[in-house]
């Protein structure tokens, strides 16, 4: 009997998928404490709120297991109709995804042809790009400018093919943001078939005043989607729910590549009891405030420099290959993110933690950074 090898075998695959990237996470809790032999792990690389969902939305997770033999609503409606209030848009207006990373997939899949161009920043969120190479367009991307989207820059590289424009504000991974006069002089200069794509993931966490409101836009009937989340602020990344807000013309569109049940029943739960928790937002505003004025403190006395972030993590120029550092930090029961995947090699990543993390954080690097 032959037996035929997987490695044998030829495999007829797509020339742009091909091109495409795998994502790579933070590493998980369990292979960190498999390699190391560690039972207590605190894991700061993921942009997670470490302050968990409230009791409410906890009980409201449990409730919705009771209904998990049925599909969820494919519409999300009380969900919907809670967040249009909340945002004062018509519900046809909103649409929801397994995170907003679905809705970035979904664009791509709705609106991009062969040929077509995506024009996005340098470094920032990887999945704009992989949505251009799965659209057989060109990703046109544009470094950053002190940490930050140069939106001149990037308006500058608007051509007639110009079909989606993403701006990550704030912006991962450096947790910079673009102000509204910025933001408004991008909007000047969009070319008549592009889509201006905000990412705005970490929004609630801006405490700037000149923060942007690009929903004015959606309400003017531009082209233009707003992409925010229930992951992080709200503490729901585990459940994956993100939506999108847009014209209704072009959520319809969305709606017609959107996979069927995509948000499921207990996703929709939480998200809905998160938006009757008013304390959820200001107490881990409160939080992420704290622990990175400690964290800033802590860099100040190693000599290291940060940048400036408007979100719940920071990055750190450790001076020293970034791989090695996170390494060390590993070895002390501490995972954060690398810089290297973002062409920031001797940059790391850290989630703002409760204060006690942050110490064992900031301990541990002591110690990495001597290694």
């Amino acid at each position: 009997m032959t037996i035929t090898s997987p490695e044998s075998i030829e495999i007829q695959v797509a020339d742009h998928v091909r091109r495409l990237r795998p994502y790579h996470p933070g590493r998980p809790i369990e292979d960190v404490k498999r390699e190391h032999r560690l039972s207590d792990i605190i894991k700061l690389a993921s942009n997670e709120n470490p302050l968990g969902p409230s009791s409410s939305v906890i009980r409201a997770m449990r409730e919705a297991c009771e209904r998990a033999a049925v599909y969820p609503d494919d519409n999300c409606f009380e969900l919907r109709q809670k967040l249009s209030k909340r945002l004062e848009v018509d519900p046809e207006m909103l649409i929801f995804g397994r995170g907003s990373d679905e809705v970035i997939h979904d664009l791509g899949l709705a609106f991009l042809e062969p040929g077509d161009e995506v024009v996005q920043a340098h470094p920032t969120f990887s999945r704009y790009e992989a949505a251009a190479i799965l659209g057989q367009a060109n990703c046109i991307s544009v470094p950053l400018k002190d940490y930050t989207h140069d939106l001149d820059a990037m308006a500058a590289a608007f051509t007639a093919r110009t079909r989606l424009v993403f701006i990550a504000n704030p912006n991962n991974p450096t947790g910079t943001m673009n102000t509204q006069s910025e933001v408004d002089r991008l909007m000047d200069r969009l070319p008549p078939r592009a889509i201006a794509v905000f990412d705005e993931a970490y929004f609630e966490y801006v405490e700037d005043t000149r923060y942007p409101d690009t929903l004015q836009y959606v309400r003017e009937g531009r082209p233009v989607v707003v992409l925010r989340t229930f992951s992080k602020i709200y503490a729901l990344a585990g459940l994956r729910i993100g939506y999108g807000i847009a014209t209704t013309p072009l959520i319809r569109f969305l709606n017609q590549v959107r996979d069927p049940f995509n948000v499921n029943v207990i996703a929709q739960a939480a998200a809905a009891a998160s938006l009757d928790d008013p304390e959820q937002v200001e107490r881990s505003r409160r939080l992420n405030r704290e622990a990175k004025e400690y964290l800033l403190i802590a860099f100040r006395e190693l000599g290291l420099e940060a940048i400036p972030s408007v979100a719940n993590f920071l990055m750190v120029d450790t001076r020293r290959p970034a791989s090695a550092v996170c390494k060390g930090l590993e070895r002390r029961g501490v995972i954060v993110r690398s810089g290297e995947p973002f062409g920031m090699p001797s940059f790391i990543r850290v989630t703002t933690g409760t204060i006690p993390e942050c110490d064992r954080f900031v301990q541990a690097l002591r110690h990495a950074l001597s290694d």
